[in-house]
């Protein structure tokens, strides 16, 4: 209360983590892989699904969105045709990497553009690496990108108010979001192909479903909590490398498994992984 006798509303502030294999349109490699002529069109699909949810989220009262490029480089939305009332995050090394802004103090966090986890159907379906990794756990459950970072979310209260991406995606969000609006963009045939929606169409489906998601916005009880990641990879070589790593041990011939005391630190660790098996791959013999 202002001393007016006004009543002086917090402004609302919302992260976007902006993924791309679950854009409008985008069915196959070359459309997410930078430097490609399909990569370049996909861009400005890519970026027109966040101005389609930017439009729903101002019109239903955020006043400030940080949109944190979350695919590949991380240099991938197109700028200057981004809505000007919001804020856009590029590039890569980022400590929370997809979810880096998460602990600004926002009242709320949207996944546009999301994929199904490793070892599960859906358009481009992997968790972090493309194509090492064949699964990943949480605390003994399947997890995907969005259940991993819903679980980051959650330790700063931020609540999860939309999922976007193709419908396997959808399935999974109920599991680990199941209040979040979803907004399916396009059906999956196989991992290669989808059913999609125009942008025009995509593009109502997402403002209507960042508005409807507003009505949920507002930071909650914080979770912490000791969390337990497991990964398994297509090569027992990539888990031996893997489990040099301080704190992580290798449990299985392609498998390791470590626990940190927050998942802050659970997904910092789990980076490290990813990072240290990526560099692992020796050409087509991986």
């Amino acid at each position: 209360m202002r001393g007016d006798g006004i009543t002086r509303v917090r402004a609302m502030r919302i992260l976007i983590s902006a993924d791309m294999e679950g854009a409008t349109g985008v069915t196959w490699t070359d459309d997410v892989v930078p430097g490609t002529s399909q990569w370049q069109r996909l861009r400005t699909l890519f970026t027109g699904d966040v101005n389609a949810v930017l439009a729903g989220l101002f019109a239903a009262g955020a006043e400030d969105v940080l949109v944190n490029e979350a695919h590949s480089s991380q240099r991938n939305l197109l700028l200057e045709d981004l809505d000007p009332r919001a804020r856009m995050l590029t590039g890569r090394h980022k400590p929370l990497s997809m979810m880096q802004g998460v602990d600004s103090g926002v009242d709320g966090a949207v996944f546009l553009g999301y994929h199904a986890g490793a070892g599960f159907d859906g358009v481009l379906s992997h968790t972090y690496l493309e194509n090492q990794i064949t699964g990943v756990w949480l605390d003994d459950v399947p997890a995907s990108e969005g259940r991993l970072n819903a679980a980051l979310a959650a330790e700063y209260g931020v609540p999860v108010l939309l999922v976007s991406g193709d419908d396997h995606t959808c399935e999974d969000a109920r599991e680990y979001a199941p209040e979040a609006e979803l907004v399916a963009v396009k059906e999956c045939v196989s991992r290669y192909a989808a059913i999609c929606l125009p942008p025009a169409r995509t593009a109502e489906l997402l403002t209507a479903g960042a508005r409807q998601a507003m009505a949920r916005a507002g930071r909650g009880e914080r979770n912490p909590g000791r969390h337990r990641i497991e990964v398994e990879f297509d090569a027992s070589h990539l888990a031996q490398a893997t489990a040099v790593i301080p704190t992580v041990e290798q449990i299985g011939v392609r498998r390791v498994g470590f626990e940190a005391p927050s998942m802050t630190e659970a997904m910092k660790a789990f980076k490290v992984v990813t990072a240290i098996a990526g560099g692992a791959v020796q050409g087509i013999y991986g």
